[in-house]
């Protein structure tokens, strides 16, 4: 069996060997889990955040609050994608994903140093809501990064399984690796002593995703088409065969293309906020279930999460990404309602865990084939900038619907039915863009 495998780029086939693929596929994989896995501590401790960074007296106005901040990263994405995008696409995507990553560490583990409210005052949410805006930023450089070089590096047949395992593999392991760390921290730090001290500890552990993120970049090669234009560029001594401003050429020559992008993103953004984001203060709050029984079903929700994923992904490149994210709509718009009802009325283990993977496969199902759709959608030159705003500007709309969620519904009861309401507004407007979109399969150039 050969040892390397082919993609093509609009100028010549460029050989890559499969030791290449690997490494691009594991840098990505995990470069997006270990961006998930910092934003996913948030959402886990979110209950006890409420209480020490944003206490009121209606509990549901202060998991709004804490909701809000998580927004407010999201809002800051574009601006990262921007920054690192701009830099991945005119040196290199390896480089773009080493700081981003490690940023994304260091700035979590730094809110377990953050004093709280009953310590300095109101005070303690500003410095937490700027910490929040710095995190941000270093996410949508993950984003711009890791997003490209995977599936740049991927054969062509399998391109939508790497979109699948990317996107939503990142997302399921990062979920994985935080449930996990959440149920050891909970159980070294029961009770009360999870409040006091287990989620500064918690956060402290994002230090180890920046570690492991830098031991595995050391082995990276960088994007072989972003590297075949690079040598180009060099052997013709063309200035302009990357444009000194990507973001300028997106803008001028690419506004519809992120317009109609950024309605399919935020369906998917969505859908994965509002369910697999969700879920963790769904459980405790809706169901009040003990904290075992929510590391488990987090866990369980997580593999259910990566199956999902690859299974959409790699459909997308056997029907087509449009028919796909037409099946995967109206699949939603049905699903989705039912098991939020069925959720909220759980109360047996079985129940809560059927439920929620129901909801983790429908909702992550959503975004699988999105990240080589915007691959598919930008030539290599503004690929990291195109890809990296609009899946930024699409989740940070869609980060914002749990605040919503919560704000809509006023009262615990309530909130079933509300994310039903959301659910189906949202998967109307992801039918809509997935009409208007064309098919982009075999489109990477």
């Amino acid at each position: 069996m050969s040892n390397v495998v082919a993609t093509h780029s609009k100028q010549e086939s460029v050989t890559v060997s499969k030791r290449e693929v690997r490494s691009a596929m594991v840098a990505s994989l995990l470069g997006w889990s270990f961006d998930l896995y910092d934003l996913f501590l948030l959402l886990f401790v979110a209950p006890t955040i409420s209480v020490l960074f944003f206490p009121t007296t209606n509990p549901t106005l202060s998991l709004a609050a804490v909701y809000a901040s998580f927004a407010v990263t999201l809002l800051m994405r574009p601006l990262g994608s921007a920054i690192f995008g701009s830099y991945a696409d005119k040196n290199g995507r390896k480089k773009a994903m080493i700081v981003s990553v490690v940023g994304v560490g260091v700035s979590t583990a730094a809110f377990g140093l953050l004093p709280t409210v009953p310590q300095i005052g109101f005070m303690a949410s500003i410095i937490f809501l700027v910490l929040r805006l710095v995190q941000g930023i270093f996410v949508g450089g993950v984003v711009a990064s890791t997003h490209t070089i995977g599936t740049e590096s991927a054969p062509p047949k399998w391109r939508g399984l790497m979109s699948g395992l990317i996107g939503g593999g990142g997302a399921g392991l990062g979920a994985l690796f935080a449930s996990i760390a959440f149920a050891i921290i909970s159980a070294l730090f029961p009770g009360e002593a999870f409040n006091e001290w287990g989620w500064r500890v918690l956060f402290f552990t994002g230090l180890l995703g920046a570690g492991a993120g830098l031991i595995v970049f050391r082995s990276l090669n960088e994007s072989p088409l972003w590297a075949q234009l690079h040598e180009e560029k060099k052997k013709t001594n063309e200035e302009d065969a990357v444009p000194q401003s990507p973001i300028k050429m997106l803008f001028k020559q690419y506004p519809g293309v992120l317009l109609v992008n950024v309605m399919i993103v935020m369906g998917g953004g969505s859908a994965y906020y509002l369910t697999s984001g969700f879920v963790p203060t769904f459980l405790k709050v809706v169901n009040e279930a003990p904290p075992n029984v929510i590391s488990g079903v987090l866990i369980a929700s997580s593999i259910v999460t990566i199956i999902s994923a690859l299974l959409f992904g790699h459909l997308s490149e056997l029907i087509g990404r449009k028919k796909v994210f037409l099946l995967v709509g109206v699949l939603n718009i049905i699903g989705l309602p039912y098991f939020y009802l069925a959720l909220g009325d759980s109360v047996t283990t079985l129940s809560i865990y059927l439920n929620t993977m129901g909801l983790a496969f429908l909702g992550n199902a959503a975004y699988a084939p999105v990240l080589i759709f915007l691959n598919e959608r930008f030539p290599t030159v503004i690929r990291s900038t195109g890809t990296g705003l609009s899946w930024n500007m699409g989740f940070a709309i869609g980060g914002m619907m749990p605040t919503f969620v919560t704000l809509a519904s006023g009262k615990v009861e309530n909130i079933p039915t509300t994310l039903m309401y959301f659910a189906i507004g949202i998967f109307l407007v992801y039918i809509i863009g997935s009409i208007i979109v064309p098919e982009t399969k075999g489109n990477l150039k």
